[in-house]
């Protein structure tokens, strides 16, 4: 049974107890002395919808989740499954071509050993959504029934629902925390894996880049060399990129916030914020086809004959573009809550305004425009979609910016879209990239946080 169904019948079955709750509480509202009860029909109805609906949504996607191998253990189990091979691809295969045939998702199957399995396949199927059907329902009346004979004109239906409302905010509260917490486990696990075959040593302070994903026998730990990659990732997302967000973020929040017009900062500011937005994919884009042939062209114009059209100047210049918004919208936050006061004060010393704001705006909303340079850099050394389609695949150690390099990301990408085994060191080597990537960003925007933390508590 699709997910789909078993939503719509949760939801479904809870709108009858709502409706039939709603409809009893206000029966004890036109009996109760003054017409008064506890709490209003309206909680009366969300109490109920909530015990029919909750635990019938939770059992249907648990069902879901389960049935699925349940099912494939009684096809195993029937005797059309003997001829199977005990493992391995191939059984994985037939038992696909069954699933398939049996669920509708195909016509036929490919494999004569896999056409006896359909049938069991669909009883199976047939079964075991019946069973998950009626235990749904089951639940559903019970968690009906139960809530239903508990309303009373003294009923507090109004707490206990603003108890389970609470209940669901500190589940949605924790969903970050547990997809942090998964992430890192599942880090730290697979890093352990690749460090029990490659020397941490090797692998943070080599300067050769270059994994056999399809190798066999001990690993190279000098393969594993990963200076070049957090170089280029250093280079590009945190030089070149800087280089052009800071003082085009900078200079475009100090003129929205100090010399442009109202009219004119109610269109430029959207128009501006318009490029966080904008698909990295697009930029990718943007920087293959027109930006990379530009700086190969410009860089041979001036006699460097080695510039190629994939360059790290090509990839950093539209990423610093695409981080301006993050620059240029916490520098303008920052300079605009600065206290009028000391504008003000800086003007009546005589000071014009380009003082003041060289003098004055921009030290006193520093600490703003700084957590905001630490966000963009954490949001450029995560950058992909730009770094593929404009810096290479090259892992090179080297200042030439003409010259091709690739980042952390990009190694990342390669390494688990391959062909090679999860076994394999080169596969885990991706992990360990991003173990280290994201303890580095992490960093940054922990001291961002910090930061904006002191800057709020010196100006509010």
């Amino acid at each position: 049974m699709s997910p789909a169904i078993l939503l719509l019948l949760a939801f479904g079955l809870g709108l009858v107890g709502w409706l039939a709750a709603r409809s009893r509480a206000w029966a004890f509202r036109r009996s109760a002395p003054h017409g008064r009860i506890n709490s209003l029909p309206n909680f009366h109805a969300w109490y109920v919808a909530l015990w029919i609906a909750v635990p019938a949504l939770v059992f249907a996607l648990a069902w879901n989740a389960v049935s699925p191998g349940l099912i494939t253990q009684s096809v195993l189990a029937d005797p059309a499954a003997a001829s199977l091979p005990a493992f391995g691809f191939e059984r994985d295969s037939m038992l696909s071509e069954a699933r398939a045939v049996a669920t509708g998702a195909a016509p036929a199957v490919f494999t004569a050993e896999a056409q006896a399995l359909v049938e069991p396949y669909r009883a199976a199927n047939l079964r075991y959504e019946g069973i998950g059907l009626v235990v749904t329902l089951l639940i559903a009346f019970v968690g009906g029934a139960f809530s239903f004979l508990r309303l009373k004109p003294d009923f507090t239906a109004r707490t206990r629902v603003e108890r389970a409302v609470m209940s669901l905010l500190l589940i949605a509260s924790l969903v970050a925390i547990l997809t942090t917490l998964g992430i890192i486990v599942s880090l730290v696990f697979e890093t352990a894996r690749f460090f029990s075959m490659v020397s941490p040593i090797d692998f943070l302070f080599g300067t050769h880049w270059a994994p056999d994903p399809m190798s066999t026998g001990a690993p190279d730990g000098k393969q594993f060399g990963a200076i070049p990659l957090f170089w280029g990732t250093i280079y590009i997302g945190a030089i070149i990129a800087m280089i052009v967000a800071i003082p085009l973020g900078l200079m475009s929040a100090i003129y929205l916030t100090q010399y442009a017009s109202s009219t004119v900062r109610k269109v430029m500011k959207p128009l501006l914020e318009i490029l966080a937005g904008v698909p990295t994919v697009v930029y990718g884009y943007f920087a293959a086809l027109t930006v990379a042939p530009a700086v190969r062209d410009a860089a041979q114009a001036i006699g460097i004959s080695s510039a190629s059209t994939e360059s790290a100047v090509a990839a950093g210049l539209v990423m610093g573009i695409m981080i301006i918004p993050f620059v240029s919208s916490m520098a303008d936050d920052s300079i605009a809550a600065v206290p009028q006061a000391m504008r003000d004060g800086s003007l009546a010393m005589g000071a014009t305004r380009s003082e003041t704001i060289r003098r004055v705006l921009v030290p006193a909303a520093l600490p703003g425009i700084v957590a905001g340079v630490m966000l963009a850099i954490s949001r450029a050394i995560g950058e992909t979609m730009i770094v593929v389609m404009a810096a290479g695949a090259s892992a090179n150690l080297t200042l030439n910016p003409f010259q091709s390099m690739t980042t952390v990301t990009f190694q990342i990408v390669a390494m688990l879209t391959g062909e090679g085994s999860f076994d394999h060191p080169a596969t885990l080597s991706a992990f360990a990239l991003g173990m280290v990537l994201f303890l580095v960003t992490l960093a940054l925007n922990f001291i961002a946080l910090r930061v904006v933390k002191r800057y709020r508590e010196a100006y509010e």
